[in-house]
């Protein structure tokens, strides 16, 4: 939405970007032109905070983030290729993307492959405006979403996992659900509870997670349907919740006080958490680099020195016969020096 509740923005398959206005028909007012959209589906749009209201960006599985202002639909007004080789061509497709309206410079992209990238709108050049990169997830990143509280850990979902990550570590998630039998489609934050998010399955179930709670399973498992849920939306007040199936179908459902309300020291506890986890990760990650740095060094010297590690048996049996014999002519000459003085 751009702000105005009757005014809609969404991605077509084609890859162009449609604009609605609700009080003027069912039909969208604008749409952009073909040559100048996507060339795959658009997955995903977001609105910009601006003093307009007007300007969003978008991305799909071709590679690119395009900004818009939906006043000037003919063109989109920037271009971002997501090219982690820095070779200026799409080696990434989008498919989710995160804006906080606290940081207006940074976003973050989910790509098909199932990495994640934290970009800069504003860098230097256009090869630096991705400035870093996640892996973890075995496909599609469909959810992405920084938590309320603390915009420095964000949630991804993917594959049969939802991992929470920080900023600060680029190497691993700090912490993330078992795998699940069913594959994952969607999730989002509380926007009340910063210890609670939530997770929708293709198996039609709805997974409540709470970490104040518990830290290996749903606190709460509900089958909302039998058939796929694809999408979850919670109300800003936390109470309310709308999940999207496969073939259409929303069911709205009602959380109770303990899921809607922010409990006693709850932020305190989750910080304790979040933290307590990011340094074992920091401590796992610094051994693991220390043993590579030792098998590499390992490595290199047995290719300076491939003999050391052949041992030919005449070889051996040459050096052994050596030491004997020099052994025997040491003792020989012992004896002869003692008869030499007794004579004496």
């Amino acid at each position: 939405s751009s702000g105005i509740n009757a005014e809609y923005g969404g991605g077509q398959y084609n890859g162009q970007l449609a604009f609605w206005d609700t009080r003027k028909g069912s039909q969208p007012i604008e749409v952009s032109a073909i040559s100048a959209s996507h060339s795959d589906p658009l997955y995903k749009v977001i609105f910009l905070t601006s003093k307009t209201g007007t300007e969003c960006f978008t991305t799909s599985t071709d590679g690119q983030v395009l900004w818009w202002d939906i006043r000037k639909m003919a063109e989109p007004t920037e271009t971002l290729i997501l090219d982690i080789t820095k070779k200026g061509k799409p080696t990434l497709g989008g498919i989710s993307l995160e804006y906080e309206s606290t940081m207006p410079t940074k976003f973050m992209v989910g790509t098909e492959q199932g990495t994640i990238l934290s970009c800069n709108r504003k860098a230097k050049s256009p090869a630096d405006r991705i400035v870093a990169s996640f892996s973890g997830h075995y496909g599609p990143v469909y959810a992405l979403q920084r938590n309320p509280f603390f915009p420095k850990n964000f949630l991804t979902v993917g594959d049969w996992t939802a991992r929470v990550w920080s900023e600060d570590l680029r190497d691993s998630s700090i912490m993330w659900t078992k795998f699940h039998n069913s594959y994952l489609t969607d999730g989002c934050w509380s926007p009340v509870r910063p210890a609670v998010f939530f997770t929708s399955r293709m198996d039609g179930c709805l997974d409540v997670w709470d970490y104040m709670f518990k830290q290996n399973d749903p606190t709460l498992s509900l089958q909302v349907c039998d058939e796929a849920l694809n999408c979850l939306r919670i109300q800003e007040g936390g109470s309310l919740m709308a999940c999207g199936s496969h073939s259409g179908n929303v069911t709205l459902l009602e959380l109770s006080e303990s899921l809607s309300q922010q409990q006693r020291n709850e932020k305190a506890s989750l910080t304790q958490i979040f933290e307590r986890e990011t340094k074992r990760e920091k401590i796992l990650e610094s051994r693991y680099r220390e043993m590579k740095l030792k098998e590499r060094a390992k490595s290199q010297q047995e290719e300076k020195n491939p003999e050391d590690d052949e041992e030919n048996p005449e070889e051996l049996v040459a050096e052994a016969d050596k030491n004997f014999w020099f052994t025997v002519e040491q003792e020989k000459a012992g004896i002869e020096k003692k008869e030499r003085e007794a004579e004496k």
